[in-house]
C-alpha cells in the first residue's frame, strides 16, 4: 500500500472511531497504558510527548506526574482524536497539557525539546516506523526515554481474524504490516536501529472482556482500526462480516459475551548522553 493512502486511511478511520474507541478499548488497553507510564515515570517539570495520543489516556497521566511546572504535548494523525482529548483535558482541569493534530513521521518540534516520549499501540499504523522513531529520538534530549507498545504476535490475538475478514471487501489490505512489530526482538531491533541504546523489551498477556457479540464487533469494526472500511460497508456487507468474525472468535465466547486473548510487547530505551 502506498504510504500515502495509507495515512489518509488512518487519519479518517480514527476520526470514525473516535467517538466510541474510549468505551470500547480503553479498559482493554489499560495494562499496556500502565506498563509504559511505569517503564519511563517522568519527573516533575518534565517536558513529555505522547505520540499517537488517541483519546489522551497517556498524556494526561503524564500530566498528573510532571505537575504544573512540566509541561505535556500529545499527537495524534486524527482531528477527531485530537478534539476528544482536549476536551478532556478542559474537563479535568488539566492545564499543562496540549493536543495537535501531527503525523508522527514528521514531528513539527524543535529537536532536544522532551525529557521522556511515550508511543502506545501507534507505531503499528504507520507507514514507516522507522522514522517515527528517529523523530521521536531527534526530539529527545541527551539521556531522554522512550517508552513504546505494539500489539504482539498475530497468534495470540484472538481478535485479529478482523483484518483478512475486512480484506477481503475492500481492494487493499487495511493494516498491511499491522503485527510486524509483535515478533520476539523487533522493538528491541528497532530501537538500536534508531539510535537509542539500553532497550528492554517486554510481553504482557492481556484479556479482553466483551459483554455481547454485538460489542465484540463494534470494538472489532466501529471503534478501531478497520472503522473506514466499515463505514462504506453496505448492510449486507455488515452483516457478512460480522457473522464471519463471530465465528471466527466462537473459541472465546463465555455465556452471552467473550474473553479474548490478547497480547502486547512493550520496550523503553534511552537517547545517548552524546
Amino acid at each position: 500500500m502506498q504510504a500515502r493512502l495509507q495515512r489518509r486511511i488512518q487519519r479518517y478511520g480514527w476520526d470514525l472511531a473516535a467517538s466510541r474507541y474510549e468505551t470500547l478499548w480503553e479498559e482493554a488497553l489499560s495494562e499496556a497504558h500502565r506498563r509504559l507510564l511505569d517503564l519511563a515515570v517522568p519527573a516533575r517539570g518534565d517536558t513529555v510527548l505522547d505520540v499517537a495520543c488517541g483519546a489522551g489516556v497517556i498524556a494526561l497521566a503524564a500530566a498528573r506526574q510532571v505537575g504544573p511546572e512540566g509541561r505535556v504535548l500529545g499527537i495524534d494523525i486524527a482531528e477527531r482524536m485530537v478534539e476528544r482529548a482536549t476536551q478532556r483535558a478542559s474537563d479535568l482541569g488539566v492545564a499543562n497539557v496540549a493536543f495537535a493534530r501531527m503525523d508522527g513521521e514528521r514531528l513539527d518540534a524543535p529537536g532536544g525539546s522532551f525529557d521522556v516520549a511515550y508511543c502506545a499501540l501507534g507505531l503499528m499504523y504507520m507507514p514507516d516506523p522507522e522514522q517515527a522513531m528517529r523523530e521521536i529520538h531527534r526530539l529527545l534530549r541527551p539521556g531522554g526515554r522512550v517508552a513504546i507498545a505494539v500489539w504482539g504476535q498475530r497468534a495470540r490475538c484472538g481478535w485479529s481474524p478482523v483484518f483478512p475478514i475486512v480484506d477481503e471487501e475492500v481492494a487493499s489490505e487495511v493494516c498491511p504490516l499491522f503485527f510486524q512489530l509483535g515478533h520476539a526482538g523487533m522493538l528491541d531491533d528497532l530501537c538500536a536501529r534508531t539510535g537509542f541504546i539500553d532497550a528492554q523489551e517486554q510481553r504482557i498477556d492481556a484479556v479482553l472482556d466483551y459483554t455481547s457479540g454485538e460489542d465484540a464487533c463494534d470494538a472489532a469494526f466501529v471503534g478501531g482500526p478497520v472503522a473506514m472500511a466499515w463505514s462504506r460497508f453496505d448492510v449486507p456487507t455488515r452483516r457478512r462480516v460480522q457473522a464471519r468474525y463471530l465465528r471466527a472468535i466462537a473459541p472465546w465466547r463465555t455465556g452471552s459475551g467473550y474473553r479474548m486473548p490478547g497480547e502486547f510487547v512493550v520496550a523503553v530505551a534511552r537517547k545517548p548522553l552524546r
